[in-house]
């Protein structure tokens, strides 16, 4: 996605831009994230993603989300966060609307686009076509090889 604008709705405008690594830390610490993330490993994490969107209102960043995955067929909606005084006004909405527009911009064929969704934040993804189907969602953390040589 290109740093251009977006369009405005209802008082904020969505950038289709991946977020700096600093606005990625202030969006996540204020939803209570501080503990999930390896700080350090942010600003690579970003370079690696395939597309972000950045929401914009009165010149202050107060949403944001990324997507990542393969570029053709999988693709992962990671990091979406609004700032807790800007929650449930549309924002989220179109947050997840850019990129599923992204997705449908640049996958070859019928697309897979999975998250994983706090409690909180299931409504949102519902309303947006995501259902839990037949699947269940697992992950497992990996320490990274402690014979490495870039330490």
């Amino acid at each position: 996605m290109s740093s251009e604008s977006g369009s405005m709705n209802a008082g904020f405008a969505i950038e289709k831009r991946m977020p700096t690594a600093e606005e990625h830390r202030q969006l996540a610490e204020a939803v209570g994230w501080s503990a999930a993330f390896n700080w350090a490993t942010v600003p690579a994490s970003l370079r690696g993603s395939l597309a972000g969107v950045v929401a914009i209102r009165d010149g202050e960043v107060v949403g944001m989300g990324r997507l990542v995955g393969d570029g053709a067929m999988y693709f992962y909606v990671q990091d979406l966060v609004v700032l807790p005084a800007h929650q449930g006004s549309g924002i989220g909405k179109a947050l997840v609307a850019a990129l599923l527009e992204h997705v449908a911009s640049v996958a070859p064929a019928t697309a897979f686009v999975g998250l994983f969704a706090t409690d909180e934040a299931i409504p949102l993804y519902e309303r947006m076509g995501f259902s839990r189907g037949d699947l269940t969602g697992m992950f497992r953390l990996v320490e990274p090889d402690a014979t490495r040589g870039d330490r």
